[in-house]
């Protein structure tokens, strides 16, 4: 196993009594509801390695580059604190299946420095679980969204900055139309 410690190795894969990895339409996996999930429920914990910032500036575009070589799954970081991020990306976090949906139903929480995955209302058995990724509109061009919902732009875009892409999309359109 390259590129993953001793320790990560012998970690069982994360479980919650709410859900299961299953093929998804979005992205090749995902993490669907096995049973009815009440609303503001934390449903698995997102887990991984305790990171520097300065760790995690190194590691991002790595991932990324890494990402659009073998269509793989991206970057799983998540911000903790001041000093501290998540890297989610070890074997043993079920959670890093969860995709991104431009119509989320759950959303990623930091609890008392823990991130966990929480339900925003009631997910009925079979659902897919998503959640806003957050990304800035900086480089949505590298991030593409095959969610499906009806307000996806086709792009992974936190919400606040969904207007600004929808202006930078039109403005693309019509340049390309001239």
């Amino acid at each position: 196993m390259s590129g993953v410690s001793k320790k990560a190795a012998g970690k069982k894969p994360t479980k919650s009594e709410y859900c299961e990895v299953r093929h998804s339409r979005i992205h090749k996996k995902g993490m669907f509801a096995t049973c009815r999930i009440p609303g503001d429920t934390r449903i698995i914990e997102y887990v991984g390695e305790k990171i520097t910032k300065a760790e995690s500036e190194r590691r991002g575009p790595r991932l990324l580059e890494k990402s659009r070589k073998n269509g793989g799954g991206a970057v799983y970081i998540f911000d903790l604190n001041k000093r501290y991020d998540l890297d989610g990306n070890l074997p043993y976090n079920t959670a890093r299946f969860i995709n991104h949906s431009c119509h989320p139903n759950c959303e990623a929480q930091n609890i008392n420095g823990r991130i966990w995955i929480v339900s925003l209302r009631k997910i009925k058995p079979g659902v897919e679980l998503a959640y806003d990724y957050g990304y800035t509109v900086d480089h949505y061009e590298d991030h593409p969204c095959h969610c499906g919902a009806r307000e996806c732009l086709g792009y992974i875009v936190r919400n606040e900055d969904r207007k600004k892409l929808k202006r930078l999309l039109k403005k693309k359109k019509n340049s390309r139309s001239r």
